[in-house]
């Protein structure tokens, strides 16, 4: 009987009401913690950045809490303004905490440089295929008097003759001096025989009369 008069005085209820107050006071301490270390419940969303320059995002990135860090530069694309983003990391639009770090793929200033491959006394054809491997367009194809038929004899950049190993942007166009299979001179020797068949027919027309 004591033990339910002691359960049912004023001294346990009094306890009871101090104990439930210091844990609530205890959990309270605890989530505040916990928001303060881990920054429970505070999020922002991504802002996209697609396009912008460092500048601009530094500025939109301050405004959200969020940092950024620039890896390395991709390969230009010419559908983005030089030096903008071109790929993030969370993506626009994600929910992510404050402070997050977003990582950037900027667009470079403009395409990279390749070696010319070594296409001279190689075939049209071949030498063309092997410019569109490396990234480099075919330009102009010349022709010259020359008995390899359709074989490069050399290269130009702008109308001045280059060699392979030079580097240049990718999607440069080079220009293609080919061999037509020595034509002219074909047509030279026929028509100095021919003129030489025709003299002769002549002086014996001659002799004859």
């Amino acid at each position: 009987m004591s033990i339910f008069r002691f359960l049912g005085s004023k001294t346990f209820l009094t306890q009871i009401i101090i104990a439930v107050v210091v844990l609530g006071a205890l959990v309270l301490l605890v989530l505040q913690w916990l928001k303060i270390t881990t920054n429970h419940g505070e999020f922002v969303t991504v802002p996209d950045l697609s396009k912008k320059t460092l500048n601009e995002v530094k500025g939109t990135l301050d405004n959200a809490d969020l940092r950024f860090e620039v890896l390395d530069s991709a390969n230009f694309n010419p559908g983005y303004p030089r030096y903008s983003v071109i790929e993030q990391e969370p993506l626009g639009g994600s929910t992510v905490k404050r402070n997050r770090k977003i990582y950037l793929t900027i667009n470079p200033s403009g395409y990279r440089e390749v070696s010319v491959p070594n296409i001279i006394q190689v075939t049209r054809r071949n030498a063309e295929s092997m410019l569109r491997a490396v990234g480099l367009e075919v330009g102009r194809v010349e022709y010259i008097d020359e008995i390899g038929k359709d074989m490069v004899y050399y290269i130009q950049y702008q109308g001045k003759k280059i060699a392979p190993g030079e580097k240049y942007p990718k999607t440069t166009k080079i220009d293609l001096v080919c061999g037509n299979g020595g034509e002219e001179e074909r047509k030279k020797e026929e028509a100095a025989k021919a003129a030489e068949e025709a003299g002769e027919t002549n002086t014996e027309q001659d002799g004859g009369a």
